[in-house]
């Protein structure tokens, strides 16, 4: 148990037997009546995001949220196989848990997994990966990196929007997060 004065941003809270992330806190004492603790909470596992209020000082169920990083296996059905790295423990995380990070997931690849009580919650990929063209349409003279984009397939099997002057086969940095492109390795 904590008290809403120790909120802070990412803390895991257990609210009605959900776990809720803390994305953002702003204490409030207003001029008339008693202080709180306006906050806006995360989904751990669905990403929705709410908005709620709390007394100042009231009393709120912190969930314990392991965080090891893991390396990538490989997919096992449905499945992904990751192992943590201190232990060399194998451990299965579903693809719903994966989600859209599949995307960008490298055979070999460092991970972040969140565990709660042993469950996987999310798996967080770094910041940008460098990935492999597979195929993209041959560029045309005069493309120019001022120019459009065009969509190529990367390793992972996922699309995304590239320059004109890329061809297949090189090495390109992709943000994890939304998908874009961010430059040639």
């Amino acid at each position: 148990m904590a008290s809403t004065n120790d909120l802070k941003n990412g803390l895991v809270l257990n609210l009605d037997k959900e776990l809720w992330s803390v994305v953002e806190f702003q204490h409030v004492k207003p001029g008339k009546g008693p202080a709180f603790v306006r906050t806006t909470l995360k989904h751990v596992l669905s990403g929705k995001v709410v908005d709620k209020t709390f007394n100042a000082g009231t009393k709120v169920e912190t969930a314990t949220v392991d965080k090891r990083t893991m390396q990538y296996l490989y997919q096992d059905g449905e499945d992904y196989v990751f192992m943590d790295l201190d232990t060399y423990e194998q451990i299965h995380v579903s693809g719903a848990t994966v989600g859209d990070n599949a995307n960008y997931l490298l055979p070999e690849a460092e991970v972040t997994v969140a565990l709660h009580e042993g469950v996987p919650l999310y798996v967080e990929l770094p910041t940008s990966v460098f990935v492999e063209v597979t195929y993209t349409e041959p560029g045309l003279q005069g493309d120019r990196s001022t120019g459009g984009t065009k969509p190529a397939t990367i390793e992972t099997g996922a699309t995304v929007q590239v320059p004109l002057f890329i061809t297949t086969g090189e090495k390109i940095k992709v943000d994890t997060r939304d998908g874009r492109y961010l430059g040639r390795s």
